[in-house]
C-alpha cells in the first residue's frame, strides 16, 4: 500500500515530466490571460497547502529536508496571485506534511489572513491529549482533520476514537486515501455514520492515467452515508493530466449523481495545480464553464457552497 511519502514521491515524478512539456502546453494556449473574475464570484479553493522557507521560525518535522519543499516556497501572497483574479475569495488549507503535528504555520496564516482561510490541521491520533487537540483546534478556526491511508487500513481504537471526537466537536475527517482503501473507509462510515467525511482527490481514481469502474463504484456506495462528501480536485493529478481535463467529466458525472452536487467541493490542491504545464484557472473553469451536464445550482454548490457549509460554519 503507497504511503504519503510514495504519494508524493509519484506525483514529483509527474509535475518533473509536465515541465518537460510546458513550453509546447503554453504555445498552445494555456499560458493565456485566465478571464477577469466577475464582481459576483466568491469561489472557495478548498484544498490548498502553503509553506514557507523561514525554517528557523517553523522548523520541518524531523523526516523532511529543506530540499523536500518543492517549490521551495508557497505563501499565502504567492497563492492569492493564482487565485484571486478568477474570483476566489476563500481557501481552505490544508496542514503540509513537512509540519506534520505543528500546525503554527497554518494557524499563524489564518490569523494572518481573517475570513479568508479555513484549516485542516494534523493531529497524532496515538497522543493521550488528543481531545483537547482537536478542541484547541476547532477553536482557533480549524474544521477539518487530516488522516493518510495507512491510518484508515490500520484503523484500531485511536483512529476510532478519533472518529467520535470528530462528530463530537463538529469536525470533518479528510481522507487523502488510494483507491483501496475505501472498504476500509466504508467500514469507518458503518461505524461512525455522524462523523462529517471529505474524500480529497475522488480517492486518487484516476491516478494511474485511466477511471477504473470498480474503485468509482466503491466510492459512490459511500454515498449512501449522509455525512461523506467529495472533492473534485487534483485535476492535473488524474485521468489524462492534461488541461482542460474533460476527460475526467465522465467520473463527475457519475459522482454527481450519486452524491448530489451538495456534497461536492472543488478544490486546485495547489501548488501542485499550478506546476509545470498546469495552471490554476483551467481546473475551475472545468466546473464553472464547461461539463454541460452540470446546472447552474450545482456549479454554485460545488464551486461554494458545500465547503462554505462544511469547512466555515
Amino acid at each position: 500500500m503507497p504511503t504519503e511519502t510514495a504519494i508524493r514521491a509519484s506525483l514529483r515524478i509527474s509535475r518533473r515530466a509536465f515541465s518537460v512539456i510546458g513550453t509546447a502546453a503554453l504555445a498552445a494556449g494555456l499560458g493565456q490571460a485566465s478571464p477577469a473574475a466577475k464582481p459576483e464570484d466568491n469561489w472557495i479553493d478548498a484544498h490548498v497547502h502553503v509553506w514557507t522557507p523561514n525554517t528557523a521560525k517553523y522548523p520541518l518535522a524531523a523526516k523532511y529536508k529543506v530540499a523536500d519543499m518543492q517549490p521551495p516556497s508557497f505563501t499565502p501572497e504567492e497563492l492569492f496571485a493564482h487565485c484571486k483574479p478568477v474570483g476566489v475569495k476563500r481557501v481552505v488549507l490544508i496542514q503540509m506534511s513537512f509540519y506534520q503535528f505543528d500546525n503554527r504555520y497554518m494557524l499563524d496564516m489564518m490569523t494572518a489572513h481573517p475570513g479568508v482561510f479555513s484549516g485542516v490541521g494534523i493531529v497524532d491520533h496515538l497522543a493521550s491529549d488528543v481531545a483537547a487537540k482537536v478542541r484547541d483546534l476547532r477553536r482557533a478556526g480549524v474544521r477539518g482533520l487530516r488522516i493518510y491511508s495507512e491510518s484508515v487500513v490500520k484503523a484500531g481504537k485511536e483512529m476510532e476514537s478519533l472518529w467520535k471526537i470528530a462528530a463530537d466537536e463538529n469536525i470533518a475527517i479528510c481522507t487523502l486515501i488510494n483507491p483501496a482503501d475505501i472498504a476500509a473507509v466504508d467500514k469507518l462510515c458503518e461505524k461512525f455514520p455522524s462523523t462529517n467525511l471529505v474524500i480529497d482527490h475522488f480517492a486518487r481514481i484516476g491516478v494511474s492515467g485511466s477511471v477504473e469502474p470498480e474503485p468509482l463504484a466503491a466510492l459512490c456506495r459511500l454515498a449512501r452515508f449522509q455525512k461523506v462528501h467529495v472533492k473534485t480536485s487534483a485535476f492535473y493529478a488524474l485521468g489524462k493530466k492534461a488541461a482542460p481535463y474533460d476527460d475526467l467529466g465522465p467520473m463527475i458525472r457519475q459522482v454527481r449523481d450519486a452524491f448530489g452536487a451538495d456534497r461536492l467541493m472543488w478544490a486546485s490542491d495547489c501548488p501542485y495545480q499550478v506546476q509545470g504545464a498546469h495552471a490554476y484557472e483551467p481546473a475551475l473553469a472545468l466546473i464553472r464553464d464547461r461539463l454541460d451536464f452540470l446546472t447552474a445550482g450545482e456549479r454554485q454548490s460545488i464551486l461554494r457552497g458545500t465547503a462554505e457549509k462544511v469547512f466555515f460554519t
